[in-house]
C-alpha cells in the first residue's frame, strides 16, 4: 500500500506496522487482534478513520466490511475525532435516578455540544453511556475511561472547565491524572503506560455491602455461594 492511500508519513506507517505485529504475535489467529489495533490507529488518528480501518484489513488478511463492522459495534471506537478529553456521562436507570439525566443536560448545555460530537477547539466531547459498571458509586462520569464518582452538575462543569483549561486532574481511581485520549488508546491497544496501580483503586462503597454483612452476621443460604 502506498504512502498516498493510507495518507500516514512513511515513518509512522512503519511504526504503526512494528507495533501491530506485536499485538498479532499475541493470538493464534491474526484476526483476533482485530480489537487491540483498532485502538492502536485510533492512538494514531484520535478516532478509526478510514485510513485506519484499511490498515487493519491489509495487517489481519480481512476486508475494510469486517473492520468497519467491528468498529461500528463497539462504542469505544469513535468514527469521528474525538476531543482530548472524552467525557461519558452515565445515564443508565442509577444514574439517571440519581442525578444523571440533569448531569448530562447540564454538561451538554456548558460546552454546547451533543452526543457524539466535539467542541470546535477539539479539546471537549461528550456521550452519553448507558453503563459504566460502577452503579456504587453513582452518579458517575468518565473522562477518557478513568472514574470521576459521585458527581453532580456542578462538579461535572467544573471539571469540563479544568480539562480545557489544562489543568492536571485526578480522577476518583486508578491513574493519578487523566491522559490524553490517543494515549489512552494505546493503553487500550496493550501497551500499558505503568498508571494503572498509581492511585485508589476500590472506594469504600464497593466494600459496604460486605461489611453489612459480617456486621449483621448474615451467611449465604444453604446450597449458595458464600
Amino acid at each position: 500500500m502506498t504512502q498516498e492511500s493510507t495518507g500516514w508519513e512513511p515513518e509512522a506507517r512503519e511504526a504503526l506496522e512494528r507495533d501491530a505485529k506485536e499485538i498479532m504475535a499475541r493470538y493464534p489467529k491474526p484476526r483476533s487482534a482485530l480489537l487491540p489495533m483498532l485502538h492502536l490507529v485510533q492512538s494514531v488518528d484520535g478516532y478509526v478513520s478510514d485510513t485506519g480501518i484499511e490498515f487493519c484489513a491489509e495487517m489481519l488478511g480481512i476486508t475494510p466490511a469486517e473492520v468497519t463492522g467491528v468498529a461500528t459495534f463497539y462504542t469505544q471506537y469513535r468514527r469521528e475525532p474525538a476531543g482530548e478529553y472524552h467525557v461519558g456521562v452515565c445515564i443508565n436507570t442509577l444514574c439517571a435516578v440519581m442525578g444523571g439525566d440533569e448531569i448530562w443536560r447540564s454538561v451538554s448545555d456548558h460546552v454546547g455540544v451533543g452526543h457524539d460530537q466535539a467542541t470546535e477547539d477539539g479539546m471537549i466531547s461528550i456521550e452519553r453511556i448507558e453503563c459504566n459498571a460502577a452503579c456504587d458509586f453513582a452518579p458517575v462520569v468518565m473522562v477518557n475511561w478513568e472514574f470521576f464518582d459521585n458527581m453532580t452538575p456542578e462538579k461535572s462543569k467544573g471539571l469540563v472547565d479544568d480539562l480545557r483549561a489544562g489543568k492536571e486532574v485526578a480522577p476518583t481511581r486508578g491513574a493519578t491524572s487523566v491522559c490524553g485520549f490517543k494515549q489512552m488508546s494505546r493503553v487500550l491497544a496493550g501497551f500499558p503506560d505503568g498508571r494503572g496501580r498509581e492511585g485508589v483503586q476500590a472506594g469504600p462503597e464497593s466494600l459496604r455491602g460486605l461489611e453489612l454483612a459480617k456486621e449483621k452476621g448474615w451467611k449465604a443460604a444453604e446450597g449458595e455461594a458464600p
